[in-house]
């Protein structure tokens, strides 16, 4: 008789025969996730699920969910979103490209009448008018900001006692100003692995919404959303970030576009392992085109687009080291370039690879390494001013920066190098 050890490479073959390998060792970006063949499709009329709004779309990603994965096809139309679309484990979202709009619905805000209690699942408002069962709302105030903020599904009312689908994550006083507000991510991904969002688009509605950071909400949010796959996807004019995943292992971000939105246009963060970001472009947002939040560690960001946005090109900070950043053109941003942080020596951003990159146009300097780093190589770049007479500074390195390989770069800016270090 086999002992249990003997059976492990038999169990092997058959575990690779019928699923393959483990998705977040390998898998190809052209293909769905999902292997099951369960397929379903949503549309304003000739579909399988009839319907305009998120609650469509949940049951039809919900309904593949529950039998184990498969492809849920959205047809052309818009649909107004009241609560984010969740994501479940081992489906792919399939829309028709920018013929299938997934539209922020306007937001309400009322102040709490009651103090919401950190790991409370409800919530007392002053009003609770707009706020229905099923809806999306986001719980926050004056001192609770950032992670300490929710996005939940409000389950039940009654009158103005709300319960939620989450426990509050800090605690939200009368006295702080808190508050509920109708806005969410309009697709989220919580806790779930191995699915697929492609070709769809987002409008944020931004003039109708408030605005939530990126640590919680984005145009398309994923926490703790491993192996998840973002292709040919669109998020414009959202009020918050384009396109935002914290904790998230194995993210996949492709052929994207994020646009016009009021924060930052991609922002992996929080302890995100190797993503992969490429072919994306990241035009007109209001803050950084591109966001290395903390700790986001062998990342690859290579063949992108960072232009017009408000902030820097790239932003790259916290203990987010041992990434690669190349063939990406970094231009015309409002702050600069390129921006490692200030950060001091065990935090900083160490190890970075910067490679083959067109830096063009921004304000006031290409390269600004202000962080106590080590290990950057920063080589075979174009960093220029190409006539307009903003971009005066090309690399500039802070008197704290560590040590940077500067090879085979070509620079043209009225100072090309500016060396601070002690």
């Amino acid at each position: 008789m086999k002992t249990l050890t003997g059976w492990l490479p038999v169990l092997a073959l058959l575990w690779t025969a019928a699923y393959g390998d483990h998705p977040m060792r390998n898998y190809p970006e052209n293909e769905t996730l999902a292997r099951p063949s369960v397929r379903i499709t949503v549309g304003l009329a000739d579909a399988d699920i009839v319907g305009r709004d998120h609650r469509a779309l949940q049951a039809a990603v919900d309904y593949v969910g529950n039998l184990g994965g498969g492809v849920v096809e959205v047809g052309p139309g818009e649909y107004l979103m009241r609560d984010s679309l969740h994501m479940r484990r081992r489906v792919t979202l399939r829309g028709a490209g920018e013929a299938t709009v997934l539209k922020k619905a306007a937001s309400v805000r009322r102040l709490l009448a009651a103090d919401g209690d950190f790991g409370e699942e409800a919530i007392t408002v002053a009003d609770a008018a707009g706020f229905e069962v099923g809806f999306g709302v986001h719980v926050a105030s004056k001192r609770a900001g950032g992670f300490h903020t929710i996005c939940a599904t409000i389950r039940n009312r009654d009158g103005a006692y709300l319960t939620l689908s989450r426990p509050l994550n800090a605690d939200c006083m009368m006295a702080d100003e808190a508050y509920a507000e109708t806005v969410f991510p309009v697709i989220s991904a919580y806790q779930v692995d191995e699915f697929r969002i492609e070709n769809v688009a987002i409008e944020g509605n931004r003039e109708h919404n408030g605005f939530i950071n990126g640590c919680r909400g984005a145009g398309i949010f994923f926490y703790r959303g491993d192996a998840g796959v973002i292709a040919n996807c669109t998020v414009r004019g959202y009020n918050g970030d384009g396109i935002s995943f914290q904790q998230s292992n194995d993210v996949h971000v492709v052929d994207c576009l994020v646009e016009t939105n009021a924060g930052k246009g991609l922002h992996p963060g929080s302890g995100s392992q190797r993503p992969v970001v490429r072919g994306c472009r990241s035009l007109n947002n209001d803050d950084d085109g591109f966001f290395f939040c903390w700790r986001v560690r062998n990342a690859v960001v290579e063949d992108n687009e960072m232009r017009g946005n408000g902030g820097f090109g790239i932003s790259i900070g916290h203990k987010d080291s041992d990434n690669v950043v190349r063939a990406n053109t970094v231009a015309q941003n409002a702050k600069g370039g390129v921006y490692w942080r200030k950060e001091a020596e065990p935090m900083a951003a160490h190890r970075i690879r910067f490679i083959g990159n067109v830096v063009e146009d921004n304000q006031r300097v290409g390269l600004l390494i202000e962080g106590e780093t080590n290990g950057t190589v920063i080589r075979d770049n174009i960093i220029r001013d190409t006539g307009r007479g903003v971009q005066e500074i090309g690399v500039r390195m802070g008197e704290d920066a560590g040590d940077v390989a500067l090879e085979g770069n070509t620079i043209d800016a009225k100072r090309m190098i500016v060396d601070e270090r002690k």
